[in-house]
């Protein structure tokens, strides 16, 4: 995966172009997460599992990058896991 920072629940490249930063309580942006994911301070769907996210993922990358599924759920299956948000502590 290229070196970018990204959501570390969805992995999407965070950018402030982009307008795609999550934000905090305070109405400042984060880097750590997306508009998608981290709203207000606390994450858009707080119940979401792993698998649920590796799924719209896999969804995402063969709908709007035309990806093939086999890549996506590969892309997806290691990727993800290694993310902040579903690394077991």
């Amino acid at each position: 995966m290229e070196n970018k920072i990204r959501c570390q629940s969805c992995g999407m490249p965070l950018s402030e172009s982009f307008g795609n930063l999550g934000t905090n309580k305070d109405d400042s942006h984060t880097f750590e997460y997306c508009a998608f994911c981290w709203k207000n301070g606390a994450f858009t769907d707080p119940n979401q599992t792993m698998d649920q996210m590796i799924q719209s993922s896999i969804e995402n990358m063969t709908a709007d990058l035309n990806m093939p599924n086999g890549k996506a759920a590969e892309l997806a299956n290691s990727f993800i896991p290694t993310l902040s948000r579903w690394r077991k502590s």
